[in-house]
């Protein structure tokens, strides 16, 4: 069930990327028609181009949110490997913040057994 699960968000995300391509890509059709109209110069449609392309990105960033859960060892690895600097950067962020959470309790309780 997890694994149809899995299939059924994939294929979500999958069509969420493909339209937003068609967009992209309809988009630049329509301005490069309106250049060669001459309804707009070839520098507009770029910038036009650039900040559709901008746009597009930003709602993306906005409005998808992606929870990968590696179910092995493997997978873990993989996604490792696969981040970026800044999301390392991240995750050793929030990896030292539930080991200082974790580390407090622990702490907490050995000052107890001291102070009985």
């Amino acid at each position: 069930m997890v694994d149809k699960l899995g299939d059924g968000l994939k294929k979500v995300i999958l069509a969420g990327i493909g339209a937003v391509a068609v967009t992209a890509e309809k988009s630049k059709d329509v301005l490069d028609d309106m250049v060669k109209k001459g309804e707009l110069t070839v520098e507009q449609g770029k910038v036009l181009n650039q900040e559709l392309k901008h746009n597009i990105k930003e709602t993306v960033k906005e409005n998808v949110n992606v929870s990968v859960k590696p179910s092995t060892a493997e997978e873990l690895k993989d996604l490792l490997t696969n981040m970026t600097a800044e999301q390392l950067a991240e995750l050793k962020e929030k990896l030292q913040a539930v080991e200082a959470e974790k580390a407090s309790p622990e702490t907490d309780a050995a000052e107890e057994e001291v102070d009985e």
